[in-house]
Formats: C-alpha cells, structure tokens, sequence
C-alpha cells in the first residue's frame, strides 16, 4: 500500500499554512475554523486567558508568542472570532469551537460566558496596515491603530484628517445628507471621492455648502483647513475610542487584535514604548472595556533583551500590561501537525500499528545522535509512532531550530528576515506530498525539508547548492548537502558521519552500514568539491565565511562595562604596561590607582592615572573635569572621540 492511504484526509489537499489576519472571507473562515487545533498547552493558557477578560483586574494587554508556524496567528483569529460571537455562514463560531476544547468544562464555561459580553474584534496585520515609510515616524504605530480604528468606524481609513472631517459631519448628523449631495453633484459615491480629494476639491464645496448653507467659495478650503489642523496624540485616540464604546450596548467592548507587532517594534525603542502607552491610555480611559491583544515571534523577553540590558528597565510598565502571556512552543507545532495533516485513518492505524510491534525495540539505537550532539525526542509509544510518521520526531524540533538558526544569519529573503510566507505546517505537507506515492514504511529524509523554504532563501546562500544541482551528477551527495545546509547553525547538532546517516535513512529495514557507506562517499566526494569544509570528525556546509563572522559581529550587543573592562586592558597593560611610577630624582617607584571613566579598578593608591572615554557623559566638558582634577594627585587623560573613538573600540572588540 502506498502512503497516501493511510491518512484520514487526502495531504495534497489545499492547506492555507499561514493564516492572514483577515477575517471577511467566509469560505476561508469556515475552513480555518474546522481545521484550527487546540493544543493541550494552548488549552491551558486559554484557560488563563479567559479567567482575566471574563473578570477584568486592571490588565487589558496579552502577549501571543511563537516561532513561525507555531499557530500564533490562527489563535488572535479565533479569538477574535469567539469573543465578537461572530457567526460564519449562520452558525455561531462557539458551536464549532466547544467540541474542540472535549471535556474541559472549565474552558467551555468561560467560552459561554465571554461570548455574553457585547464586543468588536478589529483584527490586523499592523505590517500590512502600516504605510511604507510610516515605521521610521515617532507617532507610526499609533497612526496604524487610528487608521484600522476610522476604518471600523466607516471612516476613512488612509488619512487622518478625512476621517476627522467624516466625523465631526457625522457629529452634527448631516455625514449622511453629504454624502447624498457629494454623489449628486460628481455623479460618484463619496466613497470614491475621498480616495481622489485633490481632484474632487470642487465637489467637495459644493456638497458641503449645500449642507451647512456656507457659500462655495467659503466652502473650497475645507479639507485644507482640516489636513493643517490634524494631529495624532495617544490621549486623543483614547478618548475618540472612549466615545465609540459610549455609545454601543452596556458592557460593550472593543478588542484590537494585531497581528506580528512584534516584528514591527523590534529594536525600536519609540515604537515599544508607544505599544505600552496605547495599551495603558486604553486602559484608563475604557476601564477594561478596550483590550490590545497582539502577536510576536519571540516573547516579550527576548524582544526586551534584544533592545539592550541598559534599556529594559525602561520597560517594566509595559511587561505589566502585556502580564497575559500565551507562548506556543515547538510540541504545540508538532500537535498541529500531527492533528491537522497527519491523522491516520483506521486502516492506516493498523498497518502502523504492526510496523511499530516489528520496530519498537530499534528506535533507540535508529534515532540516537551521537558524540554528545543534543539528543532530541523519540517515538514515546504506538499511539505517539502513529500521529507522527512518516516523520520522526527528531524532525520537529531540529527543523524548527534549524530555520530560526537560518533566520538568525539572515538567510532569508523579505521583512524580518523570516520565512514569511512559510510554515512548518506548509513545509510539512511538501515532504509528505513529495513520498506520498512511496510503500508504507518508507520514512521522510530530513533533507526534504529544504525544498519547502528555498523560495524564500537569498540566492546566495544556497549557491552551493544551486551549483551541485548543475554539477554533481551523484543526487545523494545533493541531497546530503541539503541536510548539512538545513544544520549548519544548528546549536547542539553534531554533523558526523554516524549522525548525517540518521538524517537521510530512508527504511526501518535500511542497511545502517550500507547507508553509512553510502554517507561518507558523498561526504568525501562534497568535501573534494569543496562544497563542505572537514574539522576533525564533523562536516559544514560551506558559505562565506567572511559575511558570516561580520553576521555574528553584528548579532552580539557589547555592553559599555565590558568594553571598559577591554579598554583597562589596552590602555595600562598593553600600553602603559608598568604598574609604578618611578620618581627618577629619588630613584623612588610609587603604585598608582587606575580609573576609567570614575570607575575604579584594581587597589587605590595615593596617585593615580585616570581616562575619560566618550562613554562617559562628561566627556565633552572638559573644563569641568579639569576644575574637578585640580589639586588631586592624578594624571587626567581624556581620550578624543568620533572616528578616533570608534577605531580604539573595535581595537578593544579585536583584542
């Protein structure tokens, strides 16, 4: 029997592997919504979740956090689907959702009763919101969330100052007469003309005389006046969004759902610290009846932390805010996986059953990585073999770390140097459409695994592998190159021969030593070709070196003590050198105290040498520390800055 038969649903079939934060598509829904997989640790944080909306202590922030293809992103949409109480072709989202959550009673009770609360879900990719060039502006983030606001509104979305000249007719309830007389003099709806405001000024004063009585000729400036009045302020959207809430139902809430802000913050100090303060104005304006719930590749931890240690204290109010975490890990990826592509039909759970009896005994000694490389999951029992093959659990994780290592060295082609438009749910279902025409017991090679991310690689970084396509005309010896490819800033992978062997068996049956064999003759023929560089026992897949040190250079944060501490070094052991001074008339030598930057270092002594970097914040007032090294003991040096400066660093970073 081949492959393809022992699954419960056809593999090939279509598997929207990243889901958009869109939620207008009907049929996508209703399939998005059938096949979305609540994780038992998913199910856990939900839990916690829920507890929190349905009784609101002060916190109105949650942070979603995952890898790519974690299902972060599917999760903000059913969210943001369950607690609208949205319905999708007529039936409630919940009646599809409980059965998922089986016999947890506690998390279908706070489901029941979080739908009981009145509520909007706003749901956006803040990304695709954004205008191109907004992110480098203080207010961009804030401009997204009046943006998709307006939109909900029935305002206009693009600029600002439109939707606030739609708002205030609206306030004195004639939007709708002008947009009536707007279509009656231009002969298109108002919905179109704002899109061409520059173009349309004329109709524009004529619809809005006619309304409010004013002259045409008074009229003509209108939107001028209202483009060179708008500004933005946090205080101002909290209040416009304080309003709205008003005027719905008693209870009533306004969730914004947003997709992948975490890309978009990164490393941007501005932009976090206004995510903080939205979320805090929402907070104290709406008193729990406006939540910013978001998404992120990384937790809030490793974002801080990429920021610099000297500026997360900075950060503690917004750590409060977001205190909802949800982090998806690599088993939730496994799970949903295994529940959404490779769930077995009954037939297929027999004949698997009876390969796992034959087979049990020799996984230890198939799937165990050698020489002190990580050692990763195996087959826990029949039911774990069932939901996993043909892949072998090792795959899951060691895949995951392989592409946030490939992510990490900016492998990758578009924003944020991620897989994007990849998942490893997408990727997953390639390697298994890929050998679904193979007999039952066939198993999928790790190298497989590269087909479904090189479209999203840069082309230099898989050159060599474009080459040994072109060249070698021995395809094992590809597809090896392939797998070291995959491992290459795999921390803990160890790429020996008995190791890369695990990576590409094929059978349970596979001669080991066979296979072996077969390894180390592509290994010797990649390594002639100088595809693969050897270092004592392990392999590597080969790119430029030179970019990839400048990579690491770039990645690692150097802290200002550290750099002191180099400089301390340089200046009085490698410079200096001596550690006395000599009085030459007295034959006389005196120890002396070395300062760097006021810090001192060593043991204090009556004299002492000490230099001023431009690290230090006094040092560009130089007459103030001359005043302040009058009648001490001390030699003051201040070292110059600017180009000099950046020349003695990477000397201390080379030392």
């Amino acid at each position: 029997m081949k492959l393809k038969t022992i699954f419960n649903k056809q593999v090939n079939r279509p598997i929207e592997g990243v889901i958009k934060a869109d939620a207008n598509d009907e049929v996508s829904l209703s399939i998005e919504l059938e096949e979305y997989v609540l994780t038992n640790e998913v199910e856990k944080r939900l839990e916690d979740f829920l507890e929190a909306y349905n009784n609101y202590t002060g916190v109105n922030g949650v942070w979603i956090s995952g890898f790519f293809g974690s299902g972060k992103s599917h999760l903000l949409k059913m969210l943001a689907l369950l607690l609208e109480n949205r319905y999708v072709k007529t039936v409630p989202v919940i009646e599809s959702f409980l059965p998922k959550c089986q016999d947890n009673k506690i998390l279908q009770g706070n489901l029941k009763k979080a739908i009981t609360i009145p509520a909007q879900s706003i749901l956006f990719n803040i990304d695709q919101k954004a205008d191109v060039t907004s992110k480098t502006e203080f207010d961009a983030l804030l401009s997204v969330f009046f943006k998709v606001f307006n939109e909900a509104c029935g305002y206009y979305g693009k600029q600002g100052y439109i939707a606030q000249f739609e708002k205030d007719l609206d306030s004195r309830e004639v939007y709708g007469d002008f947009k009536i007389a707007y279509e009656k003099g231009s002969g298109k709806p108002w919905q179109r003309g704002r899109e061409q405001v520059l173009l349309e000024k004329k109709n524009i004063a004529v619809a809005y005389a006619e309304i409010t009585g004013e002259t045409v000729e008074d009229s003509k400036g209108i939107l001028d006046q209202y483009r060179q009045d708008y500004n933005l302020s946090i205080e101002g959207f909290a209040k416009e969004v304080k309003a709205f809430i008003n005027k719905q139902s008693p209870n009533f809430r306004l969730n914004f759902f947003v997709d992948e802000v975490g890309q978009y913050i990164a490393e941007n100090v501005k932009l976090m610290t206004n995510l903080q303060t939205i979320a805090e104005s929402l907070a104290t304006k709406c008193q729990g009846r406006a939540w910013v719930i978001v998404t992120a590749q990384e937790d809030m931890e490793k974002v801080l932390g990429e920021m610099g240690n000297h500026q997360t204290k900075d950060f503690s109010k917004i750590q409060d805010r977001f205190a909802n975490r949800m982090k998806l890990t690599s088993r939730d990826v496994a799970e949903v996986i295994q529940k959404r592509l490779l769930m077995k039909n009954e037939e297929g759970i027999k004949l698997l059953a009876e390969i796992y009896e034959r087979q049990k005994h020799n996984f230890s000694t198939l799937f165990k990585f050698t020489d002190g490389s990580h050692q990763y999951r195996n087959f826990q029992d029949k039911d774990h073999f069932v939901h996993c093959y043909p892949f072998i659990p090792y795959q899951f994780t060691l895949f995951q770390s392989a592409i946030r290592g490939l992510s990490q060295h900016n492998a990758f082609e578009g924003k944020h140097s991620s897989v994007g438009e990849r998942s490893m749910l997408g990727v997953f279902q390639e390697v298994a459409i890929s050998i679904e025409e193979q007999q039952i017991g066939r198993l999928a090679t790790f190298d497989l695994m590269f087909q479904g991310i090189r479209s999203t690689l840069k082309s230099n970084i898989q050159s060599a592998i474009i080459l040994a396509e072109d060249n070698l005309t021995n395809q094992f010896a590809v597809r090896l190159l392939k797998a070291l490819f995959l491992v290459k800033y795999v921390e803990g992978f160890k790429a020996n021969l008995p190791n890369l062997s695990i990576l590409m068996l094929e059978e349970f049956e596979q001669d080991i030593s066979e296979l072996r064999n077969q390894v180390q003759e592509a290994l010797s023929l990649l390594e002639q070709q100088t595809y693969i560089q050897r270092t004592g026992e392990l392999y590597e897949y080969l790119t430029d070196e030179e970019k990839d040190i400048e990579q690491e250079i770039k990645n690692t944060e150097v802290e200002v003590s550290k750099v002191l501490e180099g400089l301390n070094t340089l200046i009085f052991d490698e410079i200096i050198k001596t550690s006395k001074i000599r009085n030459r008339e007295g034959r006389q030598d005196y120890p002396y105290s070395r300062k760097i930057d006021g810090t001192l270092y060593r043991r204090e002594h009556e004299l002492s040498i000490q230099v001023i970097t431009p690290f230090s914040g006094q040092h560009d007032q130089e007459k103030a520390l001359q005043m302040e090294n009058m009648g001490r003991d001390e030699l003051l040096i201040i070292l110059p800055s600017d180009v000099i400066a950046h020349r003695n660093k990477e000397s201390v970073l080379t030392t």
